[in-house]
């Protein structure tokens, strides 16, 4: 199994995904690779591995990449290798992709894939997110909005749907879906 959480940008997806790696052992978060500059309070190699383009163009010549997409100017992209680490690990990987990059991972793993898509409670409240943010320009949230709209219009690939009203319910909703999926036959008997 591996787990998929996507959403628009201001969903709240690092804060669920922090708060549920947190609770669930046996989930493992995979460190996707990116371009973008590197914000306050996030540390290379933690919430991304940050690389400039060249390193990017060459990961991708490699094949290095599971998905990759560009989202909001900038390359994003989950790596063969992590997702391998974690296997060997026995740890279920929990995927933080743009909606894009979902739909990629989604024609990839199939039925492995549990793909669940965030939604922010209202416009607003996501217009707020990400202006508290102060990361971005007036251009960039005006960007991001616009994208969050085609985003939510594409929320019906994927198979559960998360709205982040509260971070404890969302969690717990969350937790819920893993638990179910973990039940759930995918072609590998028990006992073998």
């Amino acid at each position: 199994m591996i787990l998929l959480i996507t959403g628009p940008s201001g969903a709240g997806k690092g804060t669920v995904i922090n708060e549920l790696l947190a609770r669930e052992p046996r989930l493992a978060f995979s460190v996707s690779t990116t371009t973008r500059p590197i914000r306050g309070g996030e540390v290379d190699g933690r919430e991304y591995d940050f690389v400039d383009d060249a390193t990017f163009d060459r990961l991708v010549a490699e094949d290095a990449f599971v998905e990759w997409a560009p989202v909001h100017l900038h390359r994003y992209g989950t790596r063969r290798s992590r997702l391998a680490e974690m296997e060997r690990a026995g740890k279920v990987p929990v995927l933080d992709i743009d909606v894009q990059g979902g739909l990629n991972v989604l024609k990839q793993f199939g039925d492995e894939l549990v793909a669940v898509f965030l939604f922010p409670p209202s416009w607003a409240e996501l217009e707020r997110r990400l202006r508290s943010r102060g990361t971005e320009s007036e251009e960039a949230i005006a960007t991001r909005l616009r994208n969050a709209r085609h985003e939510v219009g594409l929320a019906d690939h994927y198979a559960y749907w998360v709205v982040n009203d509260e971070v404890e319910a969302a969690v717990g909703r969350l937790s819920a879906i893993v638990a179910a999926e973990a039940c759930r036959a995918r072609g590998r008997a028990p006992l073998g």
